[in-house]
C-alpha cells in the first residue's frame, strides 16, 4: 500500500503523560493516525491512540537502532519529539529517519544544543540583550538547577554548599510565569507567538493557563529567531513583572500545555503537514486573547 492510499501515521513520543492526549486528538482531527509510544506497556495511549509501541528506554546501549528498526517495521512516516532526553539524538539522525521514510519535525542540531543546555541558553539571551536571570557555573545565586534538567527537575533552593559538576545557580525571579507557545513554519518564522500565563502546575506540567497578548514578548521571540532556526512547535518560558520580561529558558519541542495554544489559533498538525511537509503557505488565524484553559483527569479502561 502507498502512501497515497493510507493516512499518514505520526509517532507520538512518550504519550503516557497524561497530558498527552490533546495531541492525539489533533493528530486525528488532521486525518492522520495517532500512533501513541511509551516505555511501559499500561498507558492512557492505548486506550486514545489508533495504534500503541513500546520503545526502548533512553539508556539502552542499541537505543537507537532499535527505535529505527521500530520506525521503519511499523511504517511510522512523522514523529513529533517531545522528551528532553531524546531530543539530541532525533536531531542528530535527521537524515537516517528521512532516509527509511520518515520525517522527524524537530529543530537543526545547533539549535537543540543551544536550548538543551541551560548556560548556552543564558549566553545565548546575553548575547541578544534579551533580560535573563543573572547565572553562574558557580553557587554564586540562590537557585540551583541542572544544566541538562527538565521541568522542575533537580530545581531547589539551596542554601547549603552543594557540588555544582552539571549544575547552574541563578537569582531568584519574581512576577507571574508565562509559557509562550510558538509555532515556526518551515523557513523558521514564527507564524504563531502564544504567551499563556500560567494558572496551575503540576510536576511541571500546567493544568491551566490564560492566553495573553503581549508585543514586548512577541518582539524578544522575533529577535531570537533571526538568530537560532526553529521549526514546528517550540516553547519558551519567562516571567513578566508590570513592563518587563525576563526569559529562563527555551524547550525545542511540543509542550503538554500547548493544548491551549492549538485551541487559541487552529489545529497545529495541520499546519505541520500543509507546511513543513508539503510546503503550503500558512495563512494565520486571529488569536482568541483571553482564552483559558483548566485541565481535569478522566479514566481509561483496559480489558
Amino acid at each position: 500500500m502507498s502512501l497515497v492510499d493510507r493516512k499518514l501515521r505520526i509517532l507520538v513520543e512518550a504519550s503516557g503523560s497524561p497530558t498527552a492526549g490533546y495531541l492525539i486528538n489533533a493528530i486525528r482531527q488532521a486525518g492522520a493516525e495517532a500512533i501513541g509510544s511509551d516505555v511501559i506497556d499500561f498507558t492512557c495511549a492505548e486506550c486514545l491512540a489508533d495504534g500503541f509501541l513500546k520503545l526502548p528506554f533512553k539508556n539502552d546501549p542499541d537505543l537507537w537502532e532499535k527505535v529505527k528498526n521500530i520506525i521503519h517495521t511499523n511504517r511510522i512516516d512523522i514523529v513529533i519529539p517531545s522528551l528532553d532526553e531524546m531530543m539530541l539524538g532525533w536531531a542528530e539522525r535527521l537524515a537516517e529517519f528521512e532516509a527509511i521514510g520518515c520525517r522527524v519535525i524537530i529543530s537543526p542540531l545547533a539549535t537543540i544544543e543551544v536550548c538543551q543546555d541551560k548556560w548556552k541558553t543564558y549566553e545565548f539571551f546575553k548575547s541578544l540583550s534579551i533580560p535573563t536571570p543573572k547565572t553562574s557555573l558557580s553557587q554564586v545565586y540562590p537557585l540551583v538547577k541542572p544544566r541538562l534538567g527538565r521541568g522542575g527537575q533537580g530545581v531547589r533552593v539551596e542554601k547549603q554548599a552543594t557540588d555544582m559538576a552539571d549544575m547552574i545557580s541563578q537569582e531568584v525571579l519574581t512576577g507571574e510565569e508565562f509559557t509562550v507557545d510558538v509555532f515556526f513554519d518551515r523557513d523558521h518564522w514564527p507564524v504563531y507567538i502564544i504567551p499563556r500565563r500560567r494558572l496551575g502546575v503540576v510536576n511541571g506540567k500546567s493544568t491551566g493557563g490564560e492566553v495573553i497578548k503581549n508585543k514586548r514578548i512577541e518582539d524578544y521571540i522575533y529577535t531570537m529567531s533571526e538568530k537560532l532556526s526553529f521549526v514546528g512547535p517550540i516553547n519558551f518560558q519567562c516571567f513578566v513583572c508590570e513592563n518587563s520580561v525576563t526569559f529562563i529558558e527555551i524547550n525545542p519541542r511540543i509542550a503538554g500545555g500547548m493544548a491551549l495554544g492549538f485551541a487559541a489559533s487552529e489545529n497545529w498538525v495541520d499546519l505541520i503537514l500543509s507546511n513543513i511537509m508539503h510546503g503550503n503557505k500558512i495563512i494565520p488565524k486571529p488569536i482568541s486573547y483571553g482564552m483559558k484553559m483548566i485541565r481535569y483527569y478522566s479514566e481509561c479502561f483496559l480489558p
